[in-house]
């Protein structure tokens, strides 16, 4: 069921003094950045893509229900406390597919951020929220953490635990989707050469990344070394702040942000590559995330600047191909779902194409609706279970309906995510970084120069 402007806005709280209402506002995130809301000329494009409103029918659960909302507040016609406020916009999964739906170029993500900073201050987050924030904010706790979260996974009882109903249970199938896909003998190991012509690259560790897909970033190294890059390491990262700024805690997000540019700047590099789609799209954020910081400003636009996709060097590399991954099957069926914050926020669309296709062996099959979102959406799934299953629901059917044997993505969440709901529905197909095919295909193709025994395995995990 709908509602109209004229509903929100006789929503029981919020009426008052709208003067004062919005006098309060003054100065606040969403006050700054209320610009963008005249943007919306209530077209009504964004509907069919925003995942929230199919699968709840609400259009205050839309985009532009949504920016009424924002409107109504920032003109002080509704109260920020009012319940419809946090109750629909908690409920943004924050995707960002209406922006590209969007014929006006209204920057919704930059809005819901500064939204949801506003709020913040009346507002505080769930407890599970907050403890979440906490945790990734330091570089020690958080490794303790995820360190503890390995040895869970490695005695097998992340997996056993995942058959549980319930937010535990969809936690640790999410630790166990977070094992590497494929397995040793597709994998293998190989000595990566190039001659480094192509400049000089930092990898975003990441922590998340870092923390649960190592393997993956070793294969982010292996594989630019291939073509040509010369990778150096860039100490003293830390979060790119992408959970903290969707969350709206952006002071937070802004600390993270500046030490991430001097651990940039002082690698001396020329370009950044990133592997996880969310920590891309934020760092090439940082000069808006910073823009009001005369200090920082220039530096964290430059940084922005030099971040690039994993996919985006790969493919102007060409990428070199490889050979077959060992497997039963002639043709892996594979199926590409593009993360949001690559498609959507990046508008990164050829770059993982190229990739895939220098993946001889594979059989890349079409899957419906691959620009809707999986329902991870950072730490979402947590806070939000029933709308985020809900969504994921709908991904899984289109998945099955390919009949793909991988579900290739680039971003940690969305791994998870789609991992887990692949183990808890029983699903055949596994999910898995596009960089881990491409490491496994050039792994392949040095066993085939050094004449190594090619015994098949299974083309699944």
């Amino acid at each position: 069921m709908t509602a109209t402007g004229a509903e929100l806005r006789g929503t029981p709280g919020s009426h008052g003094n709208t003067n004062a209402m919005a006098g309060t506002l003054a100065g606040s995130p969403l006050d700054e950045a209320r610009k963008g809301l005249d943007a919306c000329v209530h077209c009504g494009f964004c509907l069919q893509a925003c995942p929230t409103y199919l699968a709840l029918e609400d259009e205050n659960d839309s985009p532009r229900g949504r920016l009424l909302l924002m409107r109504s507040v920032v003109d002080g016609t509704l109260s920020l406390n009012d319940p419809a406020v946090e109750l629909h916009i908690d409920r943004c999964l924050g995707c960002r597919a209406c922006e590209t739906a969007c014929p006006s170029g209204v920057p919704y993500g930059e809005l819901l951020e500064a939204t949801r900073a506003t709020m913040l201050a009346t507002h505080p987050l769930p407890w599970a929220a907050r403890a979440i924030l906490w945790l990734f904010a330091g570089r020690i706790r958080l490794a303790i953490v995820l360190a503890g979260a390995r040895l869970l996974r490695a005695t097998g009882l992340a997996g056993l635990l995942g058959r549980l109903p319930g937010r535990v249970g969809f936690g640790m199938a999410m630790l166990a989707a977070s094992a590497p896909a494929l397995g040793r003998r597709v994998r293998g190991r190989y000595p990566a050469r190039g001659d480094a012509r192509r400049g000089r690259i930092a990898v975003l560790r990441g922590c998340v990344m870092a923390g649960l897909f190592s393997e993956t970033n070793r294969a982010t190294v292996r594989t630019l070394v291939a073509n040509d890059y010369r990778v150096v390491n860039a100490p003293g990262q830390r979060c790119c702040g992408a959970l903290h700024a969707h969350a709206g805690d952006l002071e937070t997000a802004r600390q993270l942000a500046r030490a991430n540019v001097a651990a940039f700047e002082r690698a001396g590099v020329t370009a950044i590559a990133v592997n996880a789609a969310g920590c891309g799209a934020m760092i090439k954020s940082y000069g808006h995330l910073l823009a009001g910081d005369p200090q920082w400003a220039h530096r964290a636009d430059t940084i922005a600047g030099m971040t690039r996709d994993i996919t985006e060097l790969l493919a102007a590399a060409g990428p070199r191909s490889g050979a077959p991954m060992p497997a039963a099957s002639p043709a892996p069926r594979v199926a590409y779902d593009p993360p949001c914050h690559l498609l959507h926020a990046q508008r990164i669309t050829d770059a993982p194409a190229a990739v895939l296709a220098a993946i001889p062996g594979i059989e890349l099959v079409p899957l419906a609706d691959a620009d809707q979102c999986c329902g991870a959406a950072g730490i979402y799934n947590l806070v939000q279970p029933t709308v985020s299953n809900a969504v994921l629901e709908a991904k899984l059917a289109h998945i099955a309906g390919s009949g793909a044997d991988w579900v290739v993505t680039g971003n940690p969440g969305c791994l998870m995510q789609i991992g887990a709901g692949l183990r808890r529905g029983g699903h055949r197909a596994r999910a898995v970084h596009p960089v881990d095919l491409l490491d496994a295909a050039y792994a392949a193709a040095h066993r085939v120069r050094d004449g190594a025994n090619n015994s098949p395995v299974p083309a699944g995990p």
